[in-house]
């Protein structure tokens, strides 16, 4: 396989992730419940001896926490701005400006746990989330754990049909079909799924689901409360959160999807 980086889906990325600092949306209080959320699980599966790779590392919020925890950290990015930023704050972690579709650099069967989160939703078409897919498949040993983070589809369509107000306007430019599913348009930066999507994408790899997670639950809906919040009741907030991430009932409304596999060769 070979992508060429200078397509211009790559330049809408850099582009976005150069304004858009995501290193600092994890610092806010929706987003500390999403990155607590994941690196509580992720940590629960993990091993002392562990090889980890982080597919879509960003800017290493995820692996630069488990470097400094003594883990053998390899990062894929596609992005430059996005691999300057962690190979200024993290120099000493294995890094490479990859695309998630191509991971032929890596033998088979060669890491213990895969983090896999952007790539899915950055990856527009059903083939090409699929190639992601298999790649991280391939990479990961028997028995070893995927973490894969989706994006939703009725949280975009509250948040962007409903609260922004943008709802005949996306009819009308045909963004959605007659179950108002989201159509993707060539230049979208991001492709939201549903969990019949995710179930069909883990029986075509053949993943066996450990568990599947409310990843930020309703903190995205809520971010001017959760900021109006003191610091205890805050507190609050995320152990209730914690508590009921894993309800079947409030998967599909979260805004991310943390979905655990193990892989089966």
């Amino acid at each position: 396989m070979n992508f060429e980086r200078t397509n211009t889906k790559i330049s809408l990325l850099e582009d976005y992730y150069s304004h858009f600092k995501e290193d600092n949306r994890l610092k806010t209080r929706h987003g500390q419940v999403e990155f607590l959320t994941n690196l509580k699980y992720i940590e629960s599966y993990l091993q002392k001896d562990d090889k980890i790779i982080d597919i879509g590392a960003g800017t290493g919020a995820y692996s630069g926490y488990l470097y400094q925890q003594g883990y053998d950290i390899t990062c894929v990015e596609l992005v430059q701005y996005n691999l300057n930023v962690l190979r200024k704050n993290y120099p000493n972690i294995k890094n490479y400006l990859l695309d998630a579709r191509d991971l032929s650099i890596f033998k088979d069967n060669t890491f213990d746990k895969i983090i896999l989160f952007g790539p899915i939703y950055h990856l527009l078409k059903e083939e090409d989330k699929i190639k992601a897919l298999k790649e991280a498949k391939r990479i990961c040993k028997n028995d070893g754990i995927i973490f894969i983070s989706y994006y939703m589809q009725d949280y975009a369509f509250i948040t962007y049909g409903i609260i922004k107000n943008k709802i005949r306007e996306s009819l009308q430019e045909g963004r959605l079909d007659n179950n108002y599913h989201i159509i993707n348009k060539d230049d979208d930066l991001f492709s939201m799924v549903n969990i019949e999507d995710i179930n069909h994408y883990n029986e075509l790899l053949d993943f066996k689901r450990l568990k599947i997670i409310a990843s930020d639950g309703a903190s995205d809906y809520l971010r001017t409360p959760l900021n109006k919040l003191s610091e205890e009741d805050f507190k609050i907030f995320l152990d209730y959160h914690l508590k009921n991430c894993e309800r079947s009932d409030l998967l599909g409304a979260s805004s991310h999807l943390l979905d655990i596999v193990k892989v089966k060769k």
